[in-house]
């Protein structure tokens, strides 16, 4: 009895042991880090408690922190006015390539995390343009296929250019604290090239109370100015504050940081930026303002040099001025409207900006710009309403504007090409949604349903082909509400009102604000559509919309580099393939 007991006592100190080293350090960058040699980042080290100065050994590779890294960096002893204390230094980096060991101690608990620095190749691409599909699942390129290409006995009768690419990958999403990501972690992750959290960009989310004091990682824009001189574009049809844009510049884990987001946009000055979202440059009290303060962000840029435009066609004719280096565009208060609305049903805010310009135009802007500096330059490019339409269960605007997407990079492949092929072009999506193409739907617009809403969905041998008519030269039908339909399903769902038919108004809205503060309702507008059935979701009830899924997204490329893009990679990849193509490691620089 006596050694079963000792036996037992030895294995609670062992579990004890183990609860201990679970509660030690968090060290960042985290552990299995991949650091860009010269990339600039931030060190720190959060206690759990408080701890002796007197005491800690911090060391890389066995090398005191502090020598290493040419500073002490800054200790505090109660951070956040708690009884933990933390180590940070700002703006560190590493140059020699190789494996790395951080250790650290306190006196009487220890942390140790291992990092890999790595180096890049000499400078293969003059540019680099990243195409980013918001939310762009593989059902959506299917459907764009569908309805702009045609299909005939079981073929397409053409290819996307987004798919019609050397080279394929399948880039896995996680963050660092979930399996499924948001826009502004997935987007940064191909910023920075770091793991980071839900809602966060450009850092590693810490335990303080300020959204703007976390542990920073460099962008990929901050990189290609610093170290090459390079052009940067930003070009989005969504708010130029929200996540994706944001992400290749800014740094905060409070992506609705809008106002503060502004100011970091225009601290980092990209050469372009184009999008939604003027609501947070107006100064407070200004028709259509949401900022919280008088600060007028228009007047700065515009007084920093920029050109601004408004309208379609103001961009198009700033963008062919010779002049022309620094361009702010925006087109709208809040998001830009999709291609569906804008081209044929004048839904949305079409009434209120009637004149905001296509993806490719704004695409074709960007490019007069940025290809006016020697040293080429870094675009990001994104069609971020898809995302939107999808969260709504908006299946015709988001398919749309994957079209849209599409037509942007033929435009941006047919460009490069003219120049011999110097740009290095990627095209995926930051997240999936659960979305699936699983028939079509039979259901003839002009009549009142005769049948069960869910007996006019066809499967398989019923499904047959959509009836579409011809796409125009851009490749949009001029209709969706034809009697056979694209059967695109969610598999994440807000209590609703279903009706599988396309909203010929306005964007949908599958649900309102609840009578209770973080919660939401069931929209009634469509409850007496013809046919209309009462679809109780899957979806907690704060949760108003469809939501992110976790499965691998697609990425195609081409150009200088793009060879790197094979099997299966992480998101954080994308940004070494990017860095390596534009030689931007300082090692031999």
């Amino acid at each position: 009895m006596i050694k079963r007991f000792i036996k037992l006592f030895a294995a609670a100190l062992v579990v004890l042991s183990a609860g201990s080293s679970a509660v030690a350090q968090t060290i960042y960058p985290i552990d299995r880090a991949s650091i860009l040699a010269g990339a600039r980042f931030d060190f720190k080290v959060e206690f759990p408690d408080r701890v002796d100065p007197s005491k800690l050994k911090v060391t890389v590779n066995g090398d005191d922190h502090a020598a290493v890294f040419s500073q002490s960096g800054t200790f505090v002893e109660r951070e956040d006015g708690k009884d933990q204390s933390a180590l940070m230094l700002r703006g560190v980096t590493l140059t020699r390539p190789g494996n790395v060991t951080v250790e650290v101690s306190d006196g009487t608990r220890s942390r140790t995390v291992a990092w890999t620095v790595y180096d890049t190749g000499p400078r293969k691409a003059k540019n680099v343009v990243l195409f980013i599909g918001d939310g762009l699942s593989p059902a959506h390129r299917v459907a764009a296929r569908l309805l702009s290409k045609g299909i005939a006995e079981g073929k397409s009768l053409g290819k996307l250019a987004i798919d019609d690419m050397p080279h394929m990958a399948l880039v896995a999403t996680a963050g660092s604290d979930s399996i499924i990501t948001d826009s502004a972690n997935a987007a940064s992750a191909y910023a920075t090239g770091h793991k980071a959290a839900v809602n966060a960009m450009g850092v590693y989310a810490d335990r303080t109370a300020s959204p703007f004091d976390d542990p920073r990682v460099e962008t990929i824009a901050s990189l290609a100015k610093r170290r090459h001189g390079m052009g940067i574009g930003i070009v989005t049809n969504t708010e130029v504050e929200d996540a994706t844009p944001a992400a290749m510049v800014a740094h905060t884990r409070r992506r609705a940081a809008y106002d503060q987001i502004v100011e970091q946009l225009f601290a980092a000055r990209p050469d372009v930026l184009m999008g939604g979202g003027a609501a947070n440059f107006l100064p407070q009290g200004a028709p259509g303002s949401r900022r919280k303060d008088n600060v007028d962000y228009l007047a700065r840029f515009r007084d920093a040099g920029y050109s601004i435009a408004a309208t379609a066609g103001e961009l198009n004719a700033l963008a062919a001025k010779p002049d022309t280096r620094q361009l702010l565009g925006l087109f709208a208060t809040g998001n830009m409207d999709g291609a569906l609305d804008r081209k044929f049903l004048k839904g949305g805010g079409v009434a209120r900006f009637p004149e905001q310009p296509d993806l490719t135009e704004q695409m074709q802007a960007a490019l007069n710009i940025l290809s006016r500096n020697d040293a080429g330059f870094f675009l990001m490019v994104e069609s971020g309403m898809i995302d939107k339409y999808a969260h709504a269960l908006d299946m015709e605007r988001a398919v749309y504007d994957t079209i849209m997407l599409d037509n942007a990079v033929a435009l941006a492949r047919k460009w490069a090409l003219a120049r011999g092929d110097d740009t290095l072009i990627l095209v995926l999506a930051d997240h999936n949604h659960p979305n699936s193409l699983v028939g079509t739907i039979n259901d003839d617009m002009s009549t009142t349903p005769n049948v069960p809403l869910r007996e006019r969905v066809g499967t398989y041998d019923k499904a047959g082909f959509p009836n579409y008519p011809a796409p125009d030269a851009d490749g949009y039908p001029p209709r969706v509400d034809v009697s056979r339909r694209l059967a695109l399903f969610s598999a994440s769902l807000p209590d609703h009102y279903e009706t599988f038919r396309p909203k010929l108004d306005n964007p949908n809205e599958p649900s309102v604000k609840g009578d209770a503060p973080g919660t939401f309702k069931i929209n009634e507008k469509y409850k007496d559509v013809p046919g209309a059935v009462l679809r109780f979701g899957n979806l907690p009830a704060m949760m108003g919309a469809s939501v992110h899924s976790g499965e691998d997204v697609i990425l195609t490329g081409t150009g200088p580099g793009s060879e790197r893009i094979s099997g299966s990679m992480d998101n954080t990849d994308v940004f070494r393939i990017m860095a390596d193509a534009l030689g931007l490691a300082a090692a031999g620089q």
